[in-house]
């Protein structure tokens, strides 16, 4: 079993996302540990991108700030991975575009991901038909290719399902990240026809940042994602981030857990 879905054993989760070098790496790191210390069972990390198309303002203005220092690299990120190791076991997963995977080298991401520590990859731009080349990688390194399920998958669902390891990531809505005050309640039915075919987790994300949000939607799904609201905390407090998310992260999980 998966280290990620390790993490769900009998567990609600919380998964959270910082965005790396934003507003400098040593903050990402103390971002990192302080997710995980205030419950975050699963950390994202978003790799800075120039054109994030699944991603809404606020992350895209985290990867713009992000993106300022000319000296920023995928290796840099796994160095600043091999920090975050020394401080917390959870389980981290990258969020990238395929542009920056396939520039990097799979066989190379997959190799540095497994050596550094990280156990999955959610790449948004990398539709189901187009996974073969770099799934075989990702599965003989013992990587979790995060499978994405929309509202409007339908009948793939099944097939999309199957494939999937570590969590399914369903997105609650139509459009890009960012903070939503209503849900579709197609929601459960979507969760319920995952179920049918798969034990792998489902987590939502795409919107969720409240309590009350995150309570609800545990009632159906294993766990909640949270981006925006976190890189929101970042872009307001900067370095002194880690205690603001620390604490949002404690409320979220309290919620999920009651």
């Amino acid at each position: 079993m998966n280290k990620i879905e390790q993490a769900f054993q009998d567990h609600k989760q919380l998964i959270g996302f910082v965005t790396a070098n934003d507003p400098d790496m040593q903050t990402t790191v103390n971002n990192v540990v302080a997710l995980a210390k205030g419950g975050a069972g699963i950390v994202e990390i978003g790799i800075p991108f120039s054109d994030p198309v699944a991603d809404g303002p606020v992350i895209q203005k985290a990867d713009l700030r992000a993106l300022r220092d000319p000296e920023l690299s995928l290796q840099r990120i796994f160095t600043a991975v091999d920090e975050i190791r020394t401080q917390t076991n959870v389980p981290l997963v990258f969020l990238t575009y395929l542009n920056v995977v396939l520039q990097y080298g799979y066989e190379r991401f997959c190799q540095d991901c497994q050596k550094h520590g990280v156990s999955g990859a959610i790449i948004p731009d990398l539709p189901y038909e187009e996974q073969d080349e770099l799934l075989p990688l990702m599965n003989q390194y013992q990587l979790a290719l995060i499978q994405l399920i929309t509202l409007n998958s339908g009948s793939r669902i099944e097939k999309i399902a199957q494939r999937a390891s570590g969590f399914i990531y369903l997105v609650s809505s139509l459009g890009v990240t960012g903070e939503r005050d209503h849900f579709s309640n197609q929601l459960s039915r979507v969760v319920n026809s995952i179920k049918a075919v798969t034990d792998v987790p489902v987590a939502i994300g795409f919107g969720v940042h409240s309590t009350e949000q995150a309570h609800e939607l545990v009632q159906f799904a294993d766990g909640v994602i949270i981006g925006s609201a976190f890189v929101k905390l970042v872009a307001t407090h900067k370095e002194h981030a880690p205690e603001h998310l620390s604490q949002f992260a404690s409320e979220i999980k309290n919620a999920i857990t009651d």
